[in-house]
């Protein structure tokens, strides 16, 4: 990542700062009026030596101290008002990017989300998306604090000499930008590396959790974990460079302040002995410039952190910036259900061809039937009817229109759609139902249920509907997860009921209650049926098989 995608990524980062102002101004006042106090500390000590070496000041050593202990309250109170600020703005702007984030990845799904990595996505949507809290919490408004804060002492340094003024300002200069600039080219590439390799980490360690039972029945946990320490491995040395380089940083920004806090006290004597400044300038000047370099150091350490930010920004601005493989069409035509006609339609994944000049014709009232062997392009086709991808060549007749020029929405109120695999979530059995038709009845849901022959299944559960599915469905066995999909799809009430394989998990006894369900429900609506099972295929008006690519 080059230096000027980072000023990119910055400038954008700001960007979403401005529905926000309002508290970095808070937060910039607060802060550079929290350190003046905590300078003050100092240069008022320094004043209370000059006073007790019997020099005339313009507060009493009484005065003085209680002046020190109003100025360490001040401080506390400033510096706790500037955090609650820089850190509201933080987590209200984390919650805007979750929201922009999920918004992306709903938008791009399925057709760019497939194949993806999901550990990666994960490690995205956390770690990374939490990282930018170093941004928006602790660099926006010390960046204006620094300058303000700098400024105000290179004031009062001029009040005593320019000379002094004058090395102040290179001081502040090199501390807080040189230093900055010139380590973060040192570790320009390293963060995005690190932040890589975390989510390849996360995305093996899914995997591998998911898979854990497949690992132990084949024996290959020992390989597993070879690969996951060769892995973590090279994450460490990554790491351990980004450690080196920033301990470094470190070393050469403490050396620098030492050196300028020197410098201004040689220069100061040199001034005191010409004559220019009296001793009380001397020692204030000094005790000044040795407790003001807080917000530039801040500004210097922060110079390797920020290139694992802008890595983690821009892997987050990677997903905001793709565009969807289909558009959603939020301006076309609604339309009710009327049959469907597949007019010579290619379709290709990545290059790899699926389908070839297929023609299909689904009347109203019909059960259809796809048959083929895995691979061959079954359910790839109810996704082109989905509209989940747009087909390479061809046409798609959706009720007539052709299926581009459909509103999304209308488009899939009227389709219900099984996949192979019934994604649940870690809640009840009521609401994952509920996805499909969010404002159903208990009788709706009970009704889709038993058409789905997982009714008396689900009753004879302890808690019933409220029955939590676990994580994935992992309380449930595969027929069950699958029934309930099925459940899901008759809920729905599409006019266009799409199933793929929705009998493969099934028993005979099973799959006879769903397949008499499926043709009574064609009194209400058609069903297309992808399946490899022949007893599945007998209840359908017309069946298509597929072969290489092309449908007969």
């Amino acid at each position: 990542m080059n230096k000027k995608s980072n000023i990119k990524i910055m400038a954008r980062m700001i960007k979403l700062v401005r529905p926000l102002k309002i508290y970095i101004v808070l937060a910039v006042c607060a802060g550079v009026a929290g350190h003046i106090a905590a300078a003050f500390i100092t240069v008022l000590g320094a004043l209370g030596i000059t006073s007790a070496l019997g020099f005339e000041t313009a507060l009493s050593v009484k005065n003085i101290f209680i002046t020190m202990g109003v100025f360490a309250v001040l401080r506390g109170i400033l510096r706790y008002g500037e955090q609650a600020c820089n850190h509201y703005i933080a987590f209200r702007l984390l919650a805007i990017i979750r929201d922009k984030v999920f918004r992306a990845l709903r938008r791009l799904s399925p057709a760019k989300l497939e194949g993806k990595d999901r550990g990666n996505l994960i490690s995205v949507i956390t770690s990374d998306i939490e990282l930018l809290e170093v941004f928006y919490a602790h660099t926006i408004s010390p960046i204006a604090i620094a300058v303000l804060f700098s400024s105000i002492v290179c004031g009062i340094m001029l009040f005593y000499s320019p000379v002094l003024a004058l090395t102040a300002l290179v001081a502040f200069v090199f501390v807080g930008v040189v230093l900055p600039v010139i380590t973060s080219g040192s570790s320009r590439d390293t963060g995005r590396q690190f932040r890589d390799g975390a989510g390849e980490i996360s995305t093996f360690m899914l995997d591998s959790i998911r898979g854990v039972q497949e690992i132990m029945q084949y024996g290959y946990g020992e390989k597993r974990l070879e690969q996951l320490q060769s892995k973590s491995t090279g994450q460490a040395v990554i790491e351990k460079r980004m450690k080196q380089i920033s301990g470094r940083n470190i070393a050469m920004t403490n050396f620098f302040v030492m050196f300028f806090d020197l410098a201004v006290l040689v220069a100061g004597s040199f001034l005191y002995q010409k004559g220019d400044i009296g001793f009380d300038g001397l020692l204030v000047s000094f005790a000044l410039i040795s407790s003001s370099f807080g917000p530039v150091i801040a500004l210097s350490n922060l110079g390797s952190t920020l290139q694992s930010t802008f890595a983690a920004a821009g892997r987050v601005f990677d997903i905001l910036d793709e565009s969807p493989a289909i558009e959603e069409n939020t301006t076309g035509k609604n339309v009710s259900f009327n049959g469907v006609t597949a007019d010579n339609i290619s379709f290709s994944y990545n290059k790899e061809n699926i389908l070839n000049n297929v023609n299909v014709n689904i009347d109203k009232g019909q059960i259809v039937c796809i048959v083929g062997k895995s691979g061959s392009g079954k359910s790839t086709f109810l996704k082109l009817l989905m509209r989940f991808w747009d087909a390479d060549s061809g046409r798609i007749d959706f009720s007539g229109t052709d299926i581009k020029e459909i509103k999304t929405g209308s488009l899939r109120a009227n389709e219900s759609f099984m996949t192979q695999q019934t994604f649940l979530f870690n809640d009840t059995i009521k609401n994952n139902l509920k996805l499909a038709k969010p404002d159903a009845t208990d009788e709706e849901i009970i009704a889709a249920c038993k058409k789905a022959s997982v009714h008396d299944f689900i009753i004879s559960l302890k808690d019933g509907y409220d029955s939590k599915t676990g994580e994935l469905g992992s309380s449930l066995s595969g027929g069950e997860r699958q029934r309930l999909g099925l459940a899901m799809a008759f809920l729905h009430k599409g006019n266009l009921l799409l199933l793929d394989e929705p009998t493969s998990n099934l028993d005979s006894l099973n799959e006879a209650v769903i397949l008499k369900a499926l043709k009574e429900e064609k009194e209400e609506r058609t069903v297309v049926l992808v399946t490899h099972r022949r007893s599945t295929a007998r209840i359908a008006d017309k069946v298509y098989r597929v072969a290489q690519g092309a449908i007969c």
